[in-house]
């Protein structure tokens, strides 16, 4: 087995061992990764039509981040913060109402007493335990996240010096010609991504505006931010949005389900692929 092979099992073994043993950890260091590498890709951006250093690119395009955040803050945080309490005073009336709704028919009312929902109010201390533990655990995730991403956006090198002492000495050149090619491509894949978030928040909005949800800029936001988690992230955006167009009667939930069937339909066969086409390419 040459050197280079070696390396490459070794680099390939401890991926997937914190794979298996901590895949929280895994994706947690992978988001961190790629947010850096949007980070860089944004700052080199700036810095090549300013004639500046990459690394006052990047420190524009933070102090322009932390700027917009605090601007947006200042003049928007009062009504988001409104929307997010109405959120959380109409949810539990949302399900109370749609339980109501369920227990009309017989067969869904003993499904779901069999299922503990008689048990539900004993625990309720424990799930909200839970919730708050799952809440904390989240936001030190993002932390870590995005503190991975910041340090590798301000120096990149450190973290390619690394990835290429994990490779053969005779590896090394074809290896640094790989990472570079592959910061190229998710540069630009995760500029689609954002534009395919957007328009995805955007729909959303307008979608449930026009069915008569309540709090659809809200919630079209949830469903923006939601559009970066594969698969479970239009799932999670959807419930609430249903729980609350369920107060307005089956029809307006109905209608809802429609609005995300309609828009990660778009999504998925129109928006995304002809993004990262014109992206990735």
């Amino acid at each position: 087995m040459t050197r280079r092979q070696t390396s490459l099992a070794v680099l390939g073994g401890g991926v997937l061992a914190l794979l298996v043993l901590s895949p929280s950890a895994f994706f947690v260091i992978f988001a961190g990764l790629l947010l850096g590498v949007g980070i860089s890709g944004a700052g080199q951006w700036i810095a090549d039509r300013a004639g500046l250093g990459r690394g006052w690119g990047v420190a524009i395009l933070l102090l322009g981040i932390l700027a917009a955040a605090v601007l947006v803050s200042l003049l928007f945080a009062p009504a988001i913060a409104e929307q997010i309490d109405e959120l959380t005073r109409t949810l539990p009336t949302a399900v109370e109402s749609l339980r109501t709704r369920l227990e009309q028919y017989e067969w869904l009312d003993r499904l779901i007493s069999s299922g503990g929902g008689a048990s539900l109010p004993e625990g309720t201390g424990a799930a909200a335990a839970g919730a708050l533990f799952s809440v904390l655990g989240a936001g030190a995730n993002i932390l870590i996240a995005l503190a991975i991403g910041i340090y590798g956006a301000i120096s990149p090198g450190i973290y390619r010096r690394g990835l290429l002492l994990l490779v053969a000495p005779s590896a090394r050149s074809r290896a640094e010609e790989v990472i570079a090619a592959s910061v190229k491509v998710l540069r630009r894949w995760f500029g689609a991504q954002l534009v395919s978030m957007a328009v995805v928040g955007v729909l959303t909005t307008i979608g449930l505006w026009l069915v008569g949800v309540p709090l659809a800029p809200l919630l079209g936001l949830i469903a923006g931010l939601l559009g970066f988690v594969p698969n479970i992230g239009p799932i999670l955006s959807a419930v609430p949005a249903v729980l609350l167009a369920s107060t307005q009667g089956g029809t307006a939930a109905l209608l809802t389900v429609g609005v995300f069937l309609v828009v990660q339909a778009l999504e998925s066969y129109l928006i995304t692929p002809k993004v990262q086409q014109d992206q990735v390419s």
